[in-house]
């Protein structure tokens, strides 16, 4: 049993490839290889012999291309994407520029059925009750408010990978109810935020309760609001951010779980992207008070008798930290920054409405500040487009779903050009050092640390996770691998 729903999508639909974080690699799944252009415009794939979809029907190249067109219509996105070709066993992306990140773009979106899907009326709103797939679990067995169970694709192209007779999925409304499961070991997998894991898990079973919170997520950043005054200074940003202790934010926040960021901006997932100059002369990401209060002294920020700051029209320096109610974790991670704050005479007040309210004043930019995950591609292409790129940021009142700090900088325009249109990755390499120098530099956000792949498992029932010593995969629901995981388990004999 599984308390996360987010693993049905890849029970269900498949992908052409897979990137696993956890090593590093790429994973043909759907495709069994594909081929860019040399001069950066298409990508072609070459689809699997033999896949079927869940009713019996062959999985074509047409479903690849159909699959796009719909995504395109419905959801928007892929500017970049000309059009979808299918000839054969092939599939051709066709681009309207050089655009290297498109392969995870289009490589990992889920694959769906043509001759299923354009027979809806309105796809948007179909329950989609009986889904068909190609992925190892898709037929709905039972369904019920806070549970339901799939049972075996009895059409899988991996038959000998289904050694699983089905799973179950079940629904929590938060955190507690999850962890309460898992401690009472009522679910095999928990791939959760689990306070004092070692004492509230594994202590009841160490023979068979294990966890693994590699630091390949995305890195959870401070956003300040940057259409507002004074976290348009960048001397500001960085004062702010050389106030808060991370070792604090990781240590009590995150319950040590995490790993502390750095000035390069980047997660663990980008270890081997890092400018090591960048990281190694790193300051603002650090924790010196006396340099903070310092900086904001410069920046014209003066403190009174009573030790706390104005700004330069005499009201109070403070603001709202935004965080959701039921995010456990971050609170006290915003509580934290709250009380470093405060060493250097600036008021921060954690606000916690529930997620809903929270997320919409990001999207709108009607916030101060906020704890936001960021962007997590297999190439820091994204991360970067959506911390400084000015084709990401759009005025206050206009919705956006990332870089709600409405931060561009054309210094990192003309980069991520660059990258996007370089087919050769030790070039890319060569252009995200350089943009990690901008972002250290210009501090668009505070970066506070990689985002842990939470995991949690029972091997009582079943053998064959992955672990820090065989990273197959991730034992996090919102990576692309749990499909790898799926088609790994076995029945403990």
């Amino acid at each position: 049993m599984v308390d996360e729903y987010r693993s049905i999508q890849q029970s269900i639909y498949e992908s052409l490839l897979i990137f696993n974080p956890a090593k590093g690699d790429t994973v043909p799944w759907l495709a069994t290889d594909w081929k860019a252009a040399d001069d950066g415009r298409s990508i072609t794939f070459t689809l699997r012999d033999g896949v079927k979809w869940s009713d019996g029907q062959p999985l074509v190249a047409d479903d690849v291309a159909y699959t796009f067109e719909l995504q395109k219509k419905l959801k928007g996105g892929y500017e970049y994407l000309d059009g979808v070709s299918a000839e054969g066993n092939k599939v051709t992306f066709n681009f309207n520029k050089p655009w290297s990140p498109a392969l995870y773009d289009v490589g990992q979106l889920s694959i769906l059925p043509k001759h299923i899907w354009s027979a809806l009326a309105d796809p948007e709103k179909d329950a989609n009750a009986k889904p068909v797939g190609t992925g190892p679990y898709t037929e709905v067995d039972n369904f019920q408010a806070q549970s339901f169970v799939l049972k075996k694709n009895p059409n899988y192209w991996q038959p000998d990978k289904q050694k699983i007779a089905g799973i179950k999925m079940l629904a929590f409304a938060g955190n507690d109810g999850a962890n309460l499961a898992a401690a009472n070991g009522d679910v095999d997998w928990a791939p959760q935020y689990i306070p004092n894991i070692e004492k509230t898990f594994v202590s009841k079973d160490k023979d068979h309760r294990h966890y693994w919170f590699p630091p390949t997520g995305a890195m959870i950043n401070w956003q300040l609001n940057t259409t507002k005054a004074p976290f348009n200074d960048v001397d500001v940003r960085k004062a702010l951010s050389m106030a808060v202790d991370r070792d604090q934010v990781t240590k009590i926040g995150m319950s040590g779980y995490a790993q502390p960021a750095d000035c390069t901006g980047l997660s663990g997932n980008y270890e081997t992207w890092k400018n090591t100059q960048v990281k190694d002369n790193c300051t603002w990401t650090n924790h010196d008070v006396q340099k903070a209060n310092e900086l904001l002294d410069k920046a014209g920020y003066a403190k009174g008798a009573d030790g706390k700051r104005t700004l330069k029209d005499g009201k109070p320096f403070e603001f709202k930290i935004s965080v959701g109610s039921s995010s456990s974790d971050w609170l006290s991670v915003a509580n934290v920054i709250s009380q470093n704050l405060a060493e250097v005479g600036v008021t921060a007040k954690v606000d916690s409405p529930d997620w809903a309210a929270v997320v919409s004043g990001y999207e709108t930019g009607d916030f101060d500040s906020g704890i936001v995950w960021s962007a997590n591609d297999p190439s820091p292409y994204k991360y970067f487009n959506t911390s400084m790129g000015s084709s990401t940021v759009k005025p206050v009142g206009t919705k956006t779903f990332d870089n709600y700090h409405r931060f561009g900088d054309p210094k990192a325009d003309a980069l991520l050009t660059e990258f996007a249109t370089a087919t050769d990755q030790s070039k890319q390499k060569d252009i995200a050092n350089k943009l990690q120098e901008e972002y250290n530099d210009a501090a668009p956000l505070v970066p506070l640390f990689s985002g842990p792949e939470w995991g949690a498992y029972n091997d009582t029932r079943f053998i064959g996770w992955p672990t820090q010593d065989n990273p197959y995969a991730t034992l996090s629901v919102r990576a692309p691998t749990t499909v790898l995981v799926l088609t790994s388990l076995e029945p403990r004999k």
